[in-house]
């Protein structure tokens, strides 16, 4: 099945999904599979990997390693047009809608469009949306593009609605990795309520509280990932905060 029928598929049921970001550079080959192995106890439903930069060559062993080990649809959450591996189930092939940078609305799509048409993985086109968290991010630094203000909830819906309109699969609402804040729950509810399509949430996750209000606000797919560098038994209060839901 491919993942955007499967992730669809979740939530014509109801169902709130959790996605486990994995930064190569940041785990070693013992980390993963601690973390791919708590993932299939918890029911994680998604492993996104990708990294702003790379610093070493761990990207596809990274791939590997998940694959290897679980049934757990893999998706490569790309920081440039280089992080591309047919190991993957999927990619976002992301437009970062929310800034003005035309490199990151279709520059960068250019150079990538044949090395994804020869990886042959599923493409599931997203817009990629960066909302202030309190705190200067990579994503931001390296994209050179200014967040949304993380109050001005009418410039997300209208941005969100505009990715809809042509055509993204997809609306990926990101605080940054090491964000200060999440995306608040007026804005995520503001954004739900004006398109039809999926709506990831990422950022600054780190208790199972803002994990269950962000799912009730409208999101259908959290991301967490820094938050575990530092306490890997949180992955299962969270997985439970969102999967309850219904």
């Amino acid at each position: 099945m491919k993942v955007v029928n499967h992730i669809q598929q979740k939530i014509s049921k109801g169902s709130k999904q959790l996605a486990l970001l994995i930064d190569p550079d940041k785990i070693s080959d013992e980390q993963v599979l601690a973390l791919v192995s708590e993932a299939k106890k918890c029911s994680v439903d998604l492993f996104f990997v990708g990294s702003s930069l790379l610093l070493s060559d761990r990207f596809e062993r990274c791939i590997e390693l998940i694959k290897d080990h679980c049934e757990i649809p893999v998706v490569i959450f790309p920081g440039n047009n280089l992080q591309v591996s047919s190991k993957a189930d999927a990619i976002f092939f992301l437009s970062l809608i929310s800034g003005r940078n035309p490199d990151m609305l279709i520059g960068k799509h250019v150079i990538a469009a044949p090395h994804l048409k020869r990886a042959g993985i599923e493409v599931i086109p997203t817009g990629y949306m960066l909302i202030e968290s309190g705190t200067p991010t990579a994503v931001s630094y390296m994209s050179n593009t200014t967040p949304i203000p993380h109050d001005k909830n009418d410039i997300a819906i209208c941005t969100a609605m505009a990715g809809e309109l042509l055509g993204l699969k997809f609306i990926y609402m990101d605080a940054g990795s090491g964000a200060k804040n999440t995306i608040s729950s007026s804005m995520i509810e503001s954004v739900r309520a004006a398109i039809d399509i999926p709506l990831i949430i990422g950022g600054g996750i780190r208790t199972p509280e803002k994990a269950r209000e962000l799912c009730l606000a409208g999101a259908d797919i959290l991301v967490v990932g820094n938050a575990l560098e530092h306490d890997a038994g949180l992955l299962r209060s969270l997985a439970d905060a969102v999967h309850q839901i219904q």
